[in-house]
């Protein structure tokens, strides 16, 4: 492996994806040994489940070889892309192993886990820091039906029963959290809004 470092120092990231695009089996092996531990964070900060972990680690990878080649450095680093790999991975995971909607009382911990974990710095594109931020200004009871129509898939009157709310108040939520969500990731156009 050393016949692969640089006169300055280790190989770029990319350079890595690009052995694993190759197929060089040791940079394959330097690719996984550099993102292992934050790949598993991540899978670990959502799942709470290490054997869970240990699969969605192994899938990240897989999947980071099987479509290393789309790969686009405009879109952000190759420690974001493989994170977020990992984070969509993990969260399907943890739906999958759902038999039932998710207890309203557990959201808690899983709004805390979206807004405030070491994923923050794992997923640091800029538009799902601009996302995380703006679900943890939502107040509470938008975030929580947010959340439980956008990642549990659960209908308004599902939210509703959850809530012990009117079937009304919980649209109005979730339709609220999301006008307020996509002001965020608009994007702005040039020139408008002059005034």
């Amino acid at each position: 492996m050393s016949g692969y470092r640089s006169p300055v120092g280790p190989l770029p990231d990319e350079a890595l994806l690009s052995g694993l695009v190759a197929g060089d089996p040791e940079l394959a092996a330097i690719f996984v040994r550099r993102f292992q531990h934050r790949v598993f964070g991540v899978a670990m900060a959502v799942t709470r489940d290490q054997q869970l972990a240990e699969d969605v680690a192994q899938q990240t990878f897989e999947r980071a070889w099987r479509h290393a080649q789309i790969y686009d450095s405009r879109r952000g680093s190759v420690m974001t892309w493989l994170t977020t790999i990992a984070h969509n991975l993990a969260v399907d995971a943890v739906r999958a192993r759902r038999t039932e909607p998710m207890a309203p009382e557990d959201l808690e911990d899983l709004l805390d886990t979206v807004t405030a974990t070491p994923e923050e710095w794992a997923l640091a594109d800029e538009a799902s820091a601009q996302v995380r931020a703006a679900l943890a200004r939502l107040p509470r009871e938008q975030a929580r039906a947010l959340m439980m129509a956008g990642i549990y898939g659960m209908t308004a009157q599902q939210v509703a029963d959850a809530e012990r709310i009117p079937l009304g108040t919980a649209k109005t939520r979730i339709r609220t959290a999301m006008a307020r969500l996509r002001t965020v990731v608009a994007p702005a156009k040039r020139g408008d809004h002059v005034r």
